[in-house]
């Protein structure tokens, strides 16, 4: 099935981040799936309180929030050129930055929008803006066609594994990974999606079933620990993941849990493939022992929502990723295409920039 001919619009109908003109709507991920509900974000500080606080949140959305985050700053500044509008935004691009340090998508989009600032005349308020919205549209673009690319390498008739939220939720749509698998069965190719419930925050059980719901797709929820039984038995052929960062030898950053994943595939045959889009790879760092691993409230993981269910006074460790090692990965898909077996050399290959 060929790009034309996929019907995108049914696989496509989420949209957590919404452009007003005067301000910027985040789909409140917290809530979801029983409140369906939008926040207001009306300046850089709270848009990177959002991002701070999980109101939104995957790489390519954190970084598109971002992008439209500076544009908001853009709005008390007073400047002839862009060069002078950056120099004064610089304090609003280090606040955003400095929102959620791991995911190289925040860091690459504000990166982006100065480079166009640097470069801007009087009209740099338009070139900001129009930045910021090619930022999202590329990024829908390269998952549609990422979508395309991963289902390709998936034998029809196979069951997937899908781990934390990589879908339109994550995006600024189609996703990931899951846009891998909405493509994948609209192909055919896959009979059944597994999702873990991705503990602490339970973005699988709370974001990918529901997106999955929306596209009339029936998925199967697993608790975490249940992923290397189910590989054992046979019942799923691929394990297939997001990235918050791609390293120059192939070592990917992804939500907490991926790499035990990625160690039981190996173990039981199963395959296990990275969906990102290039603006997750970094090409600067690399090797995985150099990405700084975010922490969050330990707190997080005592209960269940405002249920605690842990005992009292103990403490807790809540690494919010870890890193897989490129020897596990059998495949990494980017819009640019398919990296098979990826290591430094195959990387430099494909992202010689």
């Amino acid at each position: 099935m060929t790009d034309a001919a996929f019907d995108f619009d049914r696989y496509d109908r989420i949209r957590p981040i919404r452009w007003t003109g005067d301000a910027l709507e985040l789909l409140d991920q917290r809530k979801l799936p029983f409140e369906v509900e939008y926040v207001r974000c009306d300046s850089s500080g709270s848009v990177a309180e959002a991002i701070r606080a999980l109101t939104v949140r995957g790489a390519p959305a954190i970084g598109i929030a971002a992008a439209w985050g500076l544009v908001l700053a853009a709005a008390d500044v007073q400047a002839g050129d862009g060069a002078e509008a950056a120099a004064k935004l610089q304090p609003s691009i280090d606040h955003l930055n400095a929102a959620r340090p791991t995911a190289v998508n925040l860091a690459w989009a504000l990166a982006r929008m100065r480079r166009v600032l640097a470069a801007a005349g009087p009209d740099w308020r338009d070139a900001l803006e129009a930045e910021a919205r090619a930022i999202a549209d590329e990024d829908l673009a390269a998952n549609r066609r990422m979508g395309a690319l991963g289902a390709a390498l998936i034998e029809p008739g196979s069951n997937v594994l899908t781990h934390c939220n990589t879908g339109s939720l994550a995006t600024a749509g189609f996703g990931t990974a899951l846009g891998v698998i909405r493509a994948g069965v609209a192909q055919g190719r896959i009979n059944e999606v597994f999702a873990g419930e991705t503990r602490p925050w339970l973005q699988g059980a709370r974001l990918t079933v529901w997106e999955l719901q929306q596209d009339g797709i029936a998925p199967t929820l697993i608790a975490d620990a249940a992923a290397s039984h189910l590989m054992k038995s046979g019942r799923v052929q691929w394990v297939v993941v997001g990235a918050d960062r791609i390293c120059a030898n192939g070592d990917v950053a992804n939500k907490i849990g991926t790499y035990q994943l990625a160690i039981a595939a190996r173990h039981h045959g199963v395959r296990f493939m990275v969906a990102a889009p290039s603006s997750t790879v970094d090409m600067d760092t690399s090797s995985g022992d150099l990405i700084h691993i975010e922490e969050r409230d330990p707190g997080e993981l005592f209960g269940v929502g405002t249920v605690r269910t842990a005992a009292a006074d103990i403490g807790a460790w809540n690494p919010v990723f870890d890193v897989t090692p490129h020897t596990l990965i059998d495949a990494i898909v980017t819009e640019r295409g398919v990296i098979e077996n990826p290591d430094e050399a195959a990387m430099r290959e494909a992202f010689a920039f």
